[in-house]
């Protein structure tokens, strides 16, 4: 489907008024994305796994204007609390994709939010939370035109949360997802995200162990990070990488050969934060102890010989992958020489999950 396929040519049979409910989890890519063109046009394709508890729920309240004005109507809660700073990004969003929901201006909204996971430690929460706001409005879009089929509005879900947030493109569907368009992917394409499920049983239940090593703001936003891979001395080699392991890891997630997974994965995370150490000007978001988790892990692996690995998001949190039936001893692992270096001794268990649903 192109953009034009998710214009809307009728909207005169609006309801007055209700709420919806959606709910979306993060996600997290094992072949990155950095880079990317207006409006929100990934430079290379990445691939990801979708959680499962680690999620935003959404209720979209709505109700019809009494005289139509020329402005967006809608107000912010997370928590139960107004919060006024999360109002320009959800404005700029209404902008963006106004032109594929015309009746946005036709109503007062209220957006009340909150997620699964702690404020401010480190997991995708713009990638869930701008999920389960596109699920809200298109299943608001479904009550005017009910008949569109539920692949359209799947489809139109992920384009409309790719205008809010890049990576929110990939948490609506599961157990993985694929956004960007690739020659030897016919099906993929820079507007939304698909679903792919050519892949082992053994990656279906995997496990991600979130490590909490720094939950304060990130000294350099994602947005800005990417701005930086323009003009990036290295940028067209990690865009063309990016491609190369996309084929490469479609391969393994097909074979279920674990130690390949191993390695590309935790190659792409080392490759991604290459790119901010390089970039000008340069950057750091790993801490110490992010450092000393990851050597931890490989001397483990080494005496161990099991399956776990590591990945890196644009923060300093480890993400520990690791099939459902090495959980025990990983869990241990985690428990016994990894806690200490997470903040305030935290970590959050997920694992692959199903993808964002309208639950009201």
């Amino acid at each position: 489907m192109t953009a034009s396929n998710f214009l809307m040519k009728d909207y005169s049979s609006l309801p007055e008024k209700g709420s919806i409910t959606s709910e979306a989890p993060s996600n997290i890519a094992l072949v990155k994305y950095w880079g990317k063109r207006d409006i929100q046009i990934p430079e290379n394709t990445s691939i990801s796994f979708t959680l499962n508890t680690c999620k935003t729920i959404t209720t979209l309240h709505f109700e019809k204007k009494e005289n139509l004005t020329n402005d967006y109507s809608f107000q912010v809660y997370l928590d139960g609390e107004r919060t006024t700073s999360f109002e320009p990004k959800i404005g700029k969003f209404f902008e963006r994709i106004e032109e594929y929901l015309p009746f946005l201006k036709n109503y007062k909204f209220k957006i009340e939010t909150s997620n699964s996971f702690p404020h401010s430690s480190g997991i995708a929460s713009s990638a869930s939370g701008m999920a389960a706001l596109s699920m809200c409005l298109v299943a608001l879009e479904k009550q005017i035109d009910n008949l569109k089929d539920n692949l359209y509005f799947q489809n139109k879900a992920s384009f409309l949360a790719r205008l809010g947030s890049g990576s929110a493109s990939r948490s609506i569907d599961g157990p993985m997802m694929i956004w960007g368009k690739h020659e030897a992917i016919p099906e993929s394409t820079n507007n939304y995200a698909i679903k792919y499920d050519k892949i082992d049983p053994v990656f279906k239940d995997y496990q991600d162990t979130i490590l909490l090593v720094d939950k304060g703001e990130k000294q350099v936003s994602s947005t800005v990070g990417h701005q930086l891979m323009y003009g990036h001395p290295f940028s067209e080699q990690r865009f063309n990488q990016a491609q190369d392991n996309m084929v490469s890891l479609l391969e393994i997630l097909e074979s279920g050969n674990l130690k390949d997974f191993i390695n590309l994965v935790e190659r792409e995370a080392l490759t991604l934060h290459a790119m901010m150490m390089t970039s000008n000007p340069y950057f750091i978001l790993m801490k110490p102890n992010t450092l000393e988790i990851i050597n931890r892990i490989w001397a483990f692996r080494k005496e161990t010989n099991l399956n776990l690995c590591f990945t890196l998001d644009a923060g300093a949190n480890v993400h520990l992958l690791y099939p459902k039936n090495e959980a025990d001893k990983t869990l241990d692992f985690i428990k016994k020489e990894l806690v200490a270096y997470c903040k305030n001794g935290e970590y959050l268990c997920d694992n692959v999950g199903s993808g964002a649903s309208a639950i009201i």
